[in-house]
């Protein structure tokens, strides 16, 4: 077994001034999400963190101001399963904000029970990829105000249980799976920053995947122990050869702030990155041709298009 990653957010941002940017970062109430918005509003970010509700939202800002005395945080409400909730949040972000500098999409199910979202998707896919591809869209021409911005995405290391299921996203004729489901829909996260990368790259909005470890949160709830088992035999099969060693949030959430601010990452946008390093996809991960093809899917599926920007002469 590897040594588990020692470097935490707090040591990614040591001696790093953010006063005057501002960054969202989808479910920040909890685990990693909430770490990434401590560390970054300690470094003198305006945070903004998304909330399933209100007591939920306002108990994270009251946690969040006591480990940052003096801080710029809040939050407002968004359900990444019900495209309404995200628009209307794109809507009410637009109105309140003149810049947006970092977007991290790190809010995530993982290994439910089958479930379709507000809109009739798969829950692993309508959460986890279309609920943030319309909340990155409908951003986009706020990230390019601000520019250079970022976008960081949360994928897994879970990528590898599947492929997108071209013919059958949304499980209507397959047998459901919940670690192919939820590996599909990481598999759609680092699709989504290549897309982005491509798009929108040159043009100063930069887009990475995140693996943020094996990390103690909540957010295996849902696993059983045939869950757990089948995780570690796929793990095993994998070229890893078996599970990395569990981390806390601390760690769990430093690449995704190494991602969100690290000037060396200027000259890799579109990477795939674990350990605050460059890291290897899956091959069907990380291909341009899927990539684009999914933001075709994407935009079907949502009913909304975000048209590729035109090349300046």
């Amino acid at each position: 077994m590897t040594d588990a990653p020692t470097t935490t957010a707090s040591d990614v941002l040591s001696g790093v001034d953010l006063a005057g940017r501002t960054v969202l970062v989808t479910g920040g109430t909890t685990g990693i999400g909430k770490e990434t918005a401590r560390a970054l509003a300690a470094a003198g970010a305006s945070v903004v963190v998304t909330a399933r509700s209100d007591d939920k939202g306002e108990a994270a800002v009251a946690d969040l101001l006591e480990a940052v005395p003096g801080g710029d945080v809040a939050y407002d409400v968004l359900e990444l399963g019900s495209l309404a909730s995200v628009r209307a949040f794109a809507d009410r972000f637009v109105a309140a904000h003149d810049r947006l500098d970092v977007l991290i999409a790190n809010a995530g199910i993982m290994a439910v029970p089958f479930g379709r979202t507000d809109d009739g998707f798969e829950l692993h896919l309508g959460t986890n990829h279309l609920g943030h591809f319309v909340l990155v869209g409908r951003l986009l021409p706020l990230l390019l105000d601000s520019t250079p911005a970022r976008v960081v995405v949360l994928s897994s290391g879970g990528h590898s249980a599947s492929d997108i299921v071209w013919d059958d996203p949304d499980f209507e004729r397959t047998e459901y799976s919940k670690m192919e489901a939820y590996g599909q829909s990481k598999t759609a996260n680092i699709l989504h920053a290549v897309e982005l990368e491509r798009r929108y790259g040159s043009r100063g909005v930069h887009a990475y995947a995140v693996h943020p470890g094996m990390v103690a949160t909540d957010l295996g709830r849902h696993f059983t122990r045939e869950d757990y088992a089948e995780l570690k035999a796929r793990a095993a099969a994998s070229p890893s050869g078996g599970l990395p060693p569990r981390v806390g949030v601390e760690v769990g959430a430093a690449t995704s702030v190494w991602a969100a601010t690290a000037p060396e990452l200027d000259e890799h946008g579109g990477a795939y990155l674990t350990d605050c390093a460059l890291a290897e996809a899956r091959p069907y991960a990380t291909d341009p041709e899927a990539a684009r093809r999914l933001w075709a899917l994407s935009e079907q599926l949502v009913g909304e298009a975000f048209p590729e920007p035109e090349v300046e002469a």
